[in-house]
């Protein structure tokens, strides 16, 4: 079964973060952070990895160190649920349309971690939320995930449209990247022997 359970407790923020790889896109996530869960929520239902999110964080500072310990979070179970990477499809892209915006996002689940992110938001905020703050989700997720992890605007000026569309296009490429292929079962997608 390709699930996890991972729980992170500091000084910061206390986390516990469950997913479901083979699941159907069902979530239940509670962050504190309204626009965050709307985010998390949509991960998980493009990508059909169910999703189950509880973070208490200090969030009478701000939403950064809830933001980034969720995303510390999901990548270490990601990371878990995977194993050994054998017979998955490794790689995954997608180009999401939403309104105005149009997001690339291209991935491999490779152990290296790498953010390259070429996404502006027209605005700061997304009502209370910092736009900054997908960004640092994103750097968390693919760090402690092993990502190399791309994403671009390429269209759009409505900043919830942008947000959201970064977030549905890179769950549309995670779901291709974790899903079997019937022509690699029980192989490594890689020639080194090892990701």
């Amino acid at each position: 079964m390709r699930r996890a359970t991972i729980t992170r407790d500091t000084a910061e923020t206390q986390i516990v973060v469950e997913l479901d790889l083979d699941g159907t896109g069902t979530y239940d996530n509670r962050t504190g952070v309204g626009f965050f869960d709307h985010m998390l929520d949509q991960l998980s239902r493009h990508s059909l990895i169910d999703l189950t999110v509880r973070a208490k964080g200090d969030l009478h500072i701000d939403d950064h160190h809830t933001v980034e310990d969720v995303g510390i979070a999901i990548g270490q179970a990601l990371t878990k649920a995977l194993g050994d990477k054998k017979g998955i499809r490794r790689y995954g892209s997608f180009h999401l349309a939403m309104d105005d915006s149009l997001i690339r996002a291209a991935l491999d689940l490779s152990a290296r971690p790498f953010l390259i992110w070429n996404v502006d938001f027209p605005t700061q905020k997304i009502g209370t939320f910092d736009t900054e703050l997908v960004r640092e989700f994103f750097q968390a997720l693919s760090t402690h995930g092993g990502i190399t992890l791309h994403v671009d605007r390429l269209h759009g000026f409505n900043s919830h449209h942008i947000a959201e569309a970064a977030f549905k296009a890179v769950a549309r490429a995670l779901r291709e990247a974790v899903e079997p292929d019937p022509r690699m079962a029980g192989v490594l997608p890689s020639t080194k022997g090892a990701l």
